[in-house]
C-alpha cells in the first residue's frame, strides 16, 4: 500500500501540505482532485522522491516500481512500437542479455524470468495499447520523429502503460487524447492490475475508471470511497454540516462573550465571567467553508439571424488538392447544439476549419448568412497567446477604443480578475490562459461558436461553468471534445465524421461509447429499435416544437401590449387610430391561433416520434 503519513511541504515559504495523511491500499484506482495550484502535481513529485519532504513520511512497499508520463517520447528514428517496447526496461535488458549470455545457469534464469513477465506476447500487448491510443498498425512502424509533440505524448503514455508499474501516476492524461482515446483509457485503467492515482478534471473518467477520490484542499488530504459523483455529494453534505456547526459555535461564542462583557466588573459575577473566558479559550474554532471560488464565463449574446445561418450543398474540402470530406449537404440553424464525433484523423478539425472560414471548399457551395459572425477556439490557440503581454493587452488589441474599466469588466466576465488582468500571460495557469482564449474567441458575440477541445486545462468547476454558459448562449455551437459529460449536457445533435462523410449519428452518446468499446453484449439502441424515427428526425421535431413555442410566446407578449394600447381611452379620440390598433389586434389574434395550432401539431408529432 501507499502510506502518506503526516507530511508537510512548502515552496518558497508557501505551505502546500501541513500534516497531511492518507493511505491507499494496493490495487486501488484513485482520482486525485483539488483546486488548480493546490499541489497535486507536487504530490506526485514527492511520491517519486524528486522533492524532499519538510516533515512526515511517504512509504511504499519494497522494490515497488513507480511510473508516470514525465515528458513526451523523444523524436528519433526508432519506431513507435519499439519505443513503447523499450519502456519496459527489465524486459529490454533481459532480451539483450538473452542474445549474449553464455553461462547455462544464467541463460535458464533469463528465460524463466522472460516467461514470468510474459515477454513473448509483448509486441501484441504494446500494439493493442497503441491501437487504443489512436495509432493504426501502419503508423506503429513509423519513426517517432514523424509525429507532433501531442502524438509523442501518446507514445510516452503507451510506454508507461505497457511497462505496468506497481504504482501508476498519471497527470491529466486525457489532455492530449481525443474522445476515442479517452474512452479507451477509461476502460484500460479500470482493468489495470496495480495501483493507479490519476490527476484528472474529466468527470466521466473519474466516475468510470476509479473507485476512490483523494481530495487535496486547504493543505490536507481526504480519501473518499466511490466515484466522483459520490465524492461531490459527500463533500457538499460535509460542507453544509461544517457551515451549520460554525454558525452554532459563533452564536455560542457571542453569548459567552456577552456575559463576560456585562459581568466581568461585578464582584458577585467575576468568577462566572472568568469561567466563561476559560471556556472561550478552550473552544476549538470551527471555520465555515470558504465561499466557492469564482468560476464563470459570460458570453456576449448575438442578435438573431434568419435560418439557416450556414448551409452546404455538395461540398468537398481538404488540403493541397486532396479532399478529406466529400459530398457535404449540411445545415446549421442558430439554435443548434452540435457535437462532432469520429476517430482521430477522420476530418473533425477539417470540418471545423471549413465552418470557421479557415478553409475554402474545393467544390460545391457554402452559403452563409450575410451578417454571420463566427467564433473559433482551436486547441493550439492557448499556445499562440503572447506570453510577454498581459490579458488586458490582448483584449485592448481587439477593442482599442474601449475604456480600461470596460476591458477589465470583459476579463472579469471570464473569471480573470484584477490580479490576473495585469499579469503576463506566461505567468498564468493553463486554465487562466484557456479562459483568455475563450474570451478572445467570443468577444464579437458570434452567431456560430466552434470549440475544438475547449476543456483542456479547465478544472471540473470551470467545465461546469462552461457548460452553463453554453446552454445559456443564444448562438449555434459546434463542439469537439473528449469530455463526454460536457457533450451529454450541451449537445442536442450528433454528427459522425467518418470515411470522408458527415452524417447524423442515429444513436446517442452511450451508443457511440459502446460502438467504440466494441461491447457485443450491449447492442446499440439504434440497431435494437429500427422502427423508432432516427435521432436526427427526433431532434428536428424537438427544434420545431421549441420554435413554435417561442412564436407563441412572442405573440403573447405582442397581444398583451396591444390589449394595453386598446385599453387607453386616448386611442378612441381618433377613429382612424382606433381602427388601426383594432386591426393590428385582430391580425395578432389570428396569428396566435395559427401559432398555437402549429405548436400543438409539433408537440403531437414529437410525442409520437419519442414513443
Amino acid at each position: 500500500m501507499l502510506r502518506i503519513d503526516d507530511i508537510s511541504f512548502s515552496i518558497a515559504g508557501r505551505p502546500l501540505f501541513e500534516n497531511a495523511s492518507a493511505t491507499i491500499p494496493t490495487g486501488h484506482k484513485v482520482g486525485l482532485v483539488g483546486p488548480n495550484g493546490a499541489g497535486k502535481t507536487t504530490l506526485f513529485r514527492l511520491i517519486r522522491g524528486e522533492l524532499a519532504l519538510d516533515g512526515g513520511e511517504i512509504a511504499l512497499p519494497p522494490r515497488a516500481r513507480i511510473g508516470g508520463v514525465a515528458q513526451e517520447a523523444p523524436a528519433s528514428g526508432v519506431s513507435v512500437l519499439d519505443t513503447t517496447l523499450a519502456a519496459d526496461t527489465e524486459r529490454a535488458a533481459l532480451m539483450a542479455e538473452a542474445q549474449t549470455a553464455t553461462d547455462p545457469h544464467r541463460i535458464a534464469e533469463v528465460q524463466t524470468r522472460l516467461a514470468d513477465i510474459d515477454a513473448w506476447s509483448a509486441e501484441g500487448r504494446a500494439s493493442a495499447i497503441l491501437q487504443g491510443l489512436g495509432f493504426p498498425t501502419e503508423d506503429q512502424a513509423r519513426p517517432t520523429s514523424d509525429f507532433s509533440g501531442g502524438w509523442r505524448m501518446r507514445v510516452a503514455l503507451a510506454g508507461v502503460l505497457f511497462a505496468q508499474p506497481d504504482l501508476l501516476l498519471l497527470d491529466e492524461p486525457t489532455n492530449y487524447l481525443d474522445l476515442e482515446g479517452a474512452l479507451w483509457l477509461e476502460g484500460y485503467l479500470a482493468r489495470y492490475p496495480h495501483t493507479v492515482i490519476v490527476i484528472s478534471h474529466d468527470r466521466d473518467l473519474l466516475n468510470r475508471a476509479v473507485g476512490a477520490i483523494l481530495h487535496l484542499e486547504n493543505r490536507k488530504l481526504t480519501l473518499y470511497t466511490g466515484t466522483y459523483d459520490a465524492f461531490a455529494r459527500a463533500r457538499a453534505e460535509r460542507r453544509a454540516l461544517q457551515a451549520a456547526e460554525a454558525k452554532k459555535q459563533s452564536a455560542r461564542r457571542e453569548h459567552l462573550q456577552s456575559f463576560v462583557d456585562r459581568f466581568r466588573a461585578k464582584a458577585t459575577k467575576a468568577a462566572q465571567a472568568q469561567s466563561r473566558l476559560k471556556m472561550l479559550a478552550r473552544m476549538e474554532p470551527i471555520t465555515a467553508p470558504e465561499e466557492a471560488r469564482l468560476h464563470r464565463f459570460t458570453f456576449p449574446q448575438p442578435d438573431q439571424l434568419s435560418p439557416p445561418i450556414v448551409s452546404m450543398e455538395g461540398v468537398a474540402v481538404g488540403y493541397e488538392g486532396r479532399a478529406v470530406l466529400r459530398r457535404l449537404d449540411l445545415r446549421i440553424d442558430q439554435d443548434d447544439r452540435i457535437a462532432l464525433l469520429g476517430r482521430n484523423g477522420q476530418g473533425k478539425s477539417t470540418l471545423s476549419k471549413l465552418l470557421a472560414g479557415r478553409l475554402e471548399p474545393m467544390e460545391g457551395r457554402v452559403t452563409r448568412s450575410n451578417k454571420l459572425r463566427v467564433g473559433y477556439f482551436a486547441q493550439h490557440q492557448v499556445d499562440e497567446l503572447e506570453l510577454g503581454e498581459t490579458p488586458i493587452d490582448h483584449v485592448r488589441r481587439l477593442r482599442p477604443d474601449e475604456a480600461p474599466a470596460r476591458l477589465r469588466a470583459r476579463l472579469a466576465g471570464f473569471g480573470l480578475m484584477e490580479a490576473q488582468a495585469g499579469t503576463k500571460v506566461g505567468s498564468l495557469s493553463g486554465g487562466q490562459k484557456a479562459r483568455l482564449s475563450l474570451l478572445l474567441a467570443t468577444i464579437d458575440a458570434p452567431h456560430l461558436l466552434i470549440l475544438d477541445e475547449p476543456t483542456n486545462h479547465l478544472d471540473i468547476e470551470s467545465r461546469e461553468a462552461l457548460m452553463e454558459a453554453l446552454n445559456d448562449y443564444s448562438g449555434a455551437v459546434v463542439l469537439v471534445s473528449h469530455d463526454m459529460h460536457l457533450l451529454g449536457l450541451v449537445a442536442e445533435r450528433l454528427w459522425l465524421v467518418q470515411d470522408g462523410a458527415v452524417k447524423p449519428w442515429q444513436g446517442d452518446l452511450d451508443d457511440y461509447r459502446r460502438m467504440l468499446l466494441a461491447e457485443p453484449e450491449a447492442p446499440s439502441r439504434a440497431a435494437a429499435a429500427p422502427k423508432r424515427p432516427p435521432r436526427e428526425a427526433v431532434l428536428d421535431l424537438r427544434a420545431e416544437a421549441r420554435r413554435a413555442e417561442e412564436r407563441v410566446g412572442k405573440l403573447t407578449g405582442m397581444l398583451e401590449k396591444l390589449d394595453a394600447k386598446l385599453a387607453d381611452p386616448a386611442v378612441y379620440g381618433d377613429p382612424a387610430e382606433a381602427e388601426k390598433w383594432g386591426r393590428k389586434h385582430a391580425e395578432a389574434r389570428e396569428a396566435m391561433l395559427r401559432a398555437e395550432a402549429l405548436w400543438l401539431e409539433a408537440l403531437e408529432a414529437l410525442e409520437t416520434a419519442e414513443g
